[in-house]
């Protein structure tokens, strides 16, 4: 078995290159199927509701009875709670500095301000899904790194991963609309995810060299992973879908399915 913070390393990495291969898109066309996202997107919000909870918060409760002195459900809820609240306080800073930046709608740097928004607005969204990344990798340190939970890690990096594929379009798409070159609307929209390896190893380090923050790491993941996937991926999936109204929610329960099948099967 190799290093936790390597796997983490290089499943980051991978991540990061479905984002860009998202952002590729860019090159083939100026708006993408729409049918087709709307599914992506409700497959993974199902992969990630599933993980966090098989993958995540399960094992958080037992490793909290194992580790920690306060009790394990005091220690998931407030991993969990502060999870989802990092994301949230990220996307009021986001939403403040984008507010900021539409009031100078007459500077000459008006849509480079508008731009930047909408990059930093899906890195900061990336952090917290380059932790959970990591923590799931970094959890495999000493005895628990069985092929099972191997396969958690990887199926959290998977969901993770299906889910940047639309953010990487979701960069690069509006850049082109905007006036930006296909290799520029490129190179921007896959730079955004670049901070999923960052967090991912530091997310694993942390894990593997403080053992006591291991149950807090994983709810933490798991609140985060739940916030992105209930508010920003299944509004999203669920938009035009009038004429075939199950189409995105089938995407969901078969993402959540084949998710706790691997990991009930697997665990």
């Amino acid at each position: 078995m190799h290093n936790p913070v390597f796997l983490a390393l290089v499943a980051t990495l991978c991540t990061w290159a479905v984002t860009a291969l998202g952002a590729l898109i860019v090159v083939f066309f100026k708006t993408p199927n729409q049918k087709t996202m709307n599914l992506i997107l409700g497959f993974a919000s199902g992969v990630m509701i599933a993980a966090s909870f098989f993958s995540l918060l399960e094992p958080a409760i037992q490793r909290a009875d194992l580790i920690s002195g306060v009790p394990s459900y005091l220690v998931v809820t407030f991993g969990f709670v502060f999870g989802a609240l990092f994301m949230w306080f990220s996307d009021i800073a986001v939403s403040f500095a984008t507010r900021k930046s539409d009031v100078s709608n007459f500077e000459k740097n008006t849509r480079l301000n508008r731009i930047i928004m909408l990059v930093l607005s899906i890195t900061l969204h990336n952090i917290p899904e380059g932790l959970a990344v990591g923590v799931a990798f970094g959890a495999l340190k000493n005895g628990n790194n069985t092929p099972e939970n191997l396969m958690g890690a990887i199926t959290i990096a998977v969901g993770i991963g299906l889910q940047n594929f639309p953010e990487g379009a979701a960069v690069s798409l509006p850049l082109r609309r905007e006036g930006f070159c296909r290799k520029k609307s490129f190179l921007i929209g896959q730079a955004s995810a670049i901070v999923e390896p960052i967090a991912g190893v530091i997310g694993a380090i942390l894990v593997v060299y403080v053992e006591q923050i291991l149950p807090y790491a994983l709810a933490f993941a798991a609140g985060a992973m739940i916030l992105v996937a209930v508010h920003e991926l299944i509004p999203e999936c669920q938009q035009n879908q009038k004429t075939q109204p199950y189409f995105s929610t089938m995407g969901i329960v078969f993402g959540f399915a084949i998710m706790m099948l691997l990991d009930v099967m697997l665990g």
